[in-house]
This record gives C-alpha cells, structure tokens and sequence, in this order.
C-alpha cells in the first residue's frame, strides 16, 4: 500500500520530514518489493517505528516503511522460551502477546511506545548488571537487505553477522521479524524511597552488584535521589499491585502534572524552578509494591522531552553524577528534569554501548520547547571525558571519526554493510554522520 508521503515528526519533535512516499507493506515479500522498487527509482528507503528516538535515525527523505502491518507473534516454541515476533510489534503489546505462552522478556527500559525492532537497534535499554540491552536477547533475526535479498541471520545461519544485525541502527536492512530469547513471567518487588543524593552515590558500585536492577533520579537544585530498586520474583509469587488511584497519583499527577506546570513555569519565570523542584521532591512519595514486570519497569510519559544519554565505565558514575552537578550550580542552569542513572551488563554486540565493558548510564533531559543545546553539549563533554558512548537513539555531536575511536569493532560493522548495503540504500544524513564522518549537527 502505497501514499503520498505528510509531514514526520518525531515524539520529542527534534526531527522532521516529507517523504517522497510512505509505503506500509503487510509482508516480508512486500518489504522486498519496496526496496527493489526504491531501487528501481534510485531512491533511499527505511523503516519508521514509533518515533522515539530523539536523533534523526529513523528519517526518511524518500520512501518511508509503516510497519506496523508485521506485528504480533510470528512463532513461538514455549519450551527453548524463543518467540518469533514481526517487526513493527510494540513493546506495550507484549504483555497481553505473550501472555498465553507465559513469557516476558528479561529486562525492559521504561518506555514502551518503540517497536521491537526500533528499540532493538537503537540500543534501548533497561538496569541491571545481570542484563544486557534489549538486543541482547535477539537470537535471530530476518531483513531485507539492500539488494532486495530475504536473509536469515542466526546461530546457525550467518552467525557471524549477529553482532552487527542485533543493534544494526538500520543501516544493515529492513528488518522484518526478530526471534527473542525470552525468560518465564516473572514478578518485580518494587522499593522506592527518597534518599541522600551523597550516600546514593558513595553506595552506587555496592547497589548495583547486590540487587537485580538499580537505579536512581536525581532532582536537580535539592539534595535528593529517588532510588528504585526492583528484585526478582517467580511469576507464582504472591502480587501487590498499586492501586488505580494511587497509581494516578504519582504517575500521573505528580510525574507528568506537575511537570508540566514545571515546565511552563521555567519558561514564565526561571527563578521558580529551585522551589518547584524542592515541591517534586517532597510529592514524590515512597513506594513498596509487587507486579508483574512490565507494570514494574514501565513508567507512563506523557510531558515530552529531548534527552541525551551517555553510557560511560561503570565505576565512572559517581564522579561524573557529581561534575554533572557542579555544572549545573557553576552555570546556574534551571533545570526542571531529573537525571537518570542506570547500569547494565556487558555484551558483544560491536555497536552496543555497553560493548566489551560493564556500563552505566547517565541521561539528562530537557523540555521540548526549551533550548537544550548549550546544556547537552557541556554534559557531553564531561561523558566524553570518562570514554562515554552514546545512546544512538538520544541526542548527541558525535560523528564516525570520534565513534571510531570507542568501538573496537566498528570498522568490521562497516564491513558489514557493505557487504549488505553496498548502495547505501538505507542511509540518510544521521548514518552518514556517524557511520561516514559528515559533520555533526549542532
């Protein structure tokens, strides 16, 4: 199905576009013609998911792929735990698609708006130091190359190009069915308290190794981290769920509501953000509850937001976490969002940001209507101090020649695509920044 291509935009609307021609093919056969067609007509060609991803990863000047037509359970073998999903599956969707099986997937971040195979080859994430990215549990994966060709890469077929196809930034092939590696259901016990932001810190090393997954906000101008801590239960433990109206409360209320009002008033009157900030910080209440895991990890987001995300060693993140804030006080910025602070384990996928190294993650937001720029790029100096990454999702300046210089075996995913893409089918001016060395965009 083909139509005339509108305006794109992205959630955190930081990227926007007209293509050519939206194409929404309801097959693999179909994804093939699309790209022999695009090849036909010299054009490039790519998927769209749900606009996540605050880079320009997924814009497609010229024929734009709505996948959303290859979605749900392909396959599924509950006794290896792997399950085949189309493309354009959500991750909200997965709950009430694997139910029947009774499976879920190991770890989550907490957002689940992207499709499988956009969060997968961003490199999305959650917390954990026993728990990769989500492309971690990718076991095998079916794309449609640049030259039109259906390919199949597994353990068994092609393994060598899992590494790259895994987290392939959508430069390797349309992807259009991916098989997971999942785990048994399980439940999540959540704790979260409000805590000293210094003694969060001096314990960051002891708590991420001695709990399933950690991590922490920290609420700028106040002394404060919200911490969450979650730990794994067998999916027949006993489930105390919050409450809809309690649920509402925080979430809703407190989390989105008053930012928003947070973030009107930076915009009215700058001076306010320290007391309003001190507000959130008293509202944010602690919590002790027990769900199944998707209701655990995933938050509901609804204030939009630009972010960058920088994953740096792991014993790194108190002292980065603290210049952040000495930043931030030196400049007298007025920031209404908290920063976030993760960890996750490492993994051999050659673009991950958690490659070779355990990780943690340091995220800092901006609204979506302020200006974030002078923020991101001194935060990303300081992240590019401690060898940091970034999240290739997330806002950041970096282009192929500094990338190069962080990822052992990016030169081997270029080979890669050359040898799947040799046309540069998939391109588009964010590949080519951070792949081929065009200069950043500011």
């Amino acid at each position: 199905m083909t139509a005339t291509g509108a305006v794109w935009r992205n959630w955190g609307r930081t990227e926007q576009v007209r293509p050519l021609r939206v194409e929404r093919p309801a097959s693999p056969e179909a994804v093939q013609r699309a790209v022999q067609s695009a090849a036909t007509s010299g054009l490039r060609i790519k998927p769209v998911g749900s606009g996540h991803s605050f880079t320009g990863i997924a814009v497609a000047p010229g024929v734009q792929l709505d996948l959303t037509s290859l979605s749900g359970v392909v396959d599924a073998d509950v006794a290896t735990g792997r399950v085949t999903l189309g493309a354009g599956t959500r991750l909200h969707e997965l709950p009430a698609l694997l139910a029947p099986y009774g499976l879920a997937l190991a770890n989550m971040g907490d957002i689940d708006r992207q499709t499988i195979s956009g969060a997968t080859s961003t490199g999305t994430h959650g917390t954990g130091l026993g728990f990769g990215g989500l492309a971690t549990q990718i076991v095998a994966a079916k794309l449609v190359t640049g030259t039109g060709e259906l390919i199949t890469v597994s353990e068994t077929e092609r393994p060598e190009l899992l590494p790259a196809v895994r987290l392939g930034l959508g430069a390797l092939g349309v992807i259009v069915e991916l098989t997971l590696q999942l785990v048994p259901r399980y439940v999540l016990h959540a704790v979260e308290r409000q805590e000293p932001f210094s003694l969060v810190l001096d314990e960051w090393m002891d708590r991420v190794r001695e709990h399933d997954h950690f991590e922490f906000y920290w609420f700028p101008h106040t002394d404060t981290a919200m911490t969450k801590t979650n730990t794994r239960l067998p999916g027949d433990a006993p489930r105390a769920p919050l409450g809809r109206v309690s649920r509402w409360i925080d979430d809703e209320l407190v989390a989105n509501g008053l930012y928003r009002a947070a973030c009107y008033t930076l915009r009215a009157a700058p001076g306010a953000i320290p007391r309003l900030s001190w507000l959130v910080e008293r509202l944010t209440g602690n919590r002790d509850f027990s769900d199944f895991s998707p209701s655990v990890f995933v938050t509901n987001r609804t204030v939009r937001f630009r972010e960058m995300e920088y994953a740096i060693p792991l014993a790194a993140v108190p002292e980065a976490v603290r210049e952040v804030r000495a930043l931030i006080e030196r400049k007298d910025w007025k920031i209404t969002f908290p920063i976030e602070v993760r960890a996750a384990a490492a993994d051999d996928n050659w673009l991950s940001t958690a490659y070779g190294r355990e990780s943690g993650y340091i995220a800092v937001h901006r609204y979506y209507r302020e200006d974030q720029r002078e923020y991101f790029a001194a935060v990303e100096d300081l992240m590019r101090a401690h060898g940091g990454r970034p999240h290739w999702g997330k806002m950041h300046t970096q282009t192929a020649e500094t990338l190069r210089e962080s990822y052992p075996r990016f030169d081997d995913f270029l080979a890669v695509r050359e040898e799947l893409d040799p046309e540069r089918r998939f391109q588009n001016p964010y590949l080519e920044r951070v792949l081929d060395g065009v200069h950043a965009r500011v």
